[in-house]
């Protein structure tokens, strides 16, 4: 969209370019990402009888809604990353796919499942009615939620553009980064399903990381926007931070 004119190039001008090394698209990394636990989960559900000793031949039902839930969310995350994510940076060094796919291939792939499929597992007891319910309303509710600010995020952004705009709908008014705010919902919700020691640790640092994102988030909208943006009192969860 730029032309060269509009650079300020002219005759006999000098230009200084960068090698930035092996790149990867932003699509791709998220793809990668998420492809984890989609394979990680799955894999340690079905290999349970020859993975821990005196295991079960069936998994409990908790087990079985765990997998469910973690897959279901991982899709989605899938699907909008292919069809709803516009990025305002076209690619990243290459070398740090390997860091940033490790968050969710070894903290929400190995270290959930193996604890999750366990048959020591808070999982692998019956459920609770009085857990299990609210548990479906939050992930329902976080991944609808979550979707729907993400496709007005979308509609801010022209296909191939990175051109910003000041966010306005569900949840925009309340906090900074709704979609977090629907994200750590939903999370919350797959916690109280498996009741892990090892979810909630994962809950923690995903709320934690986040929230540094949302802060992050907020300065680049009062700097960018200046008088135009309504600053927010909270930048993810109200009342909270």
């Amino acid at each position: 969209d730029v032309t060269i004119d509009r650079t300020g190039l002219r005759d006999q001008s000098t230009v200084y370019v960068k090698d930035l090394g092996p790149q990867i698209a932003w699509r791709t990394v998220f793809v990668v990402e998420y492809l984890g636990p989609l394979l990680i989960h799955p894999l340690l559900y079905l290999l349970r009888p020859y993975l821990y000793n005196n295991a079960p031949a069936s998994p409990s039902y908790l087990q079985t809604l765990s997998l469910i839930l973690i897959s279901l969310h991982f899709v989605k995350r899938e699907l909008e990353t292919l069809f709803v994510h516009r990025f305002s940076l076209a690619t990243m060094p290459a070398r740090n796919i390997v860091k940033n796919s490790a968050h969710y291939w070894i903290f929400a792939g190995a270290n959930l499942a193996y604890w999750i499929y366990a048959p020591s597992a808070p999982t692998a007891r019956p459920s609770n009615p009085l857990i299990t319910y609210p548990a479906l309303a939050l992930f329902v509710v976080g991944e609808l939620g979550n979707l729907s600010t993400h496709l007005t995020l979308r509609g801010l952004r022209s296909t191939g553009g990175t051109e910003r705009g000041i966010p306005h709908g569900l949840g925009f008014d309340l906090v900074t980064c709704p979609n977090y705010m629907f994200e750590a919902m939903a999370w919350l919700g797959i916690w109280l399903a498996t009741w892990s020691l090892s979810t909630g640790v994962f809950v923690v640092l995903a709320v934690g990381q986040m929230a540094l994102w949302a802060k992050k988030k907020e300065a680049k909208y009062r700097n960018e926007f200046a008088d135009r943006y309504k600053k927010k009192r909270f930048v993810m969860i109200p009342g909270i931070f």
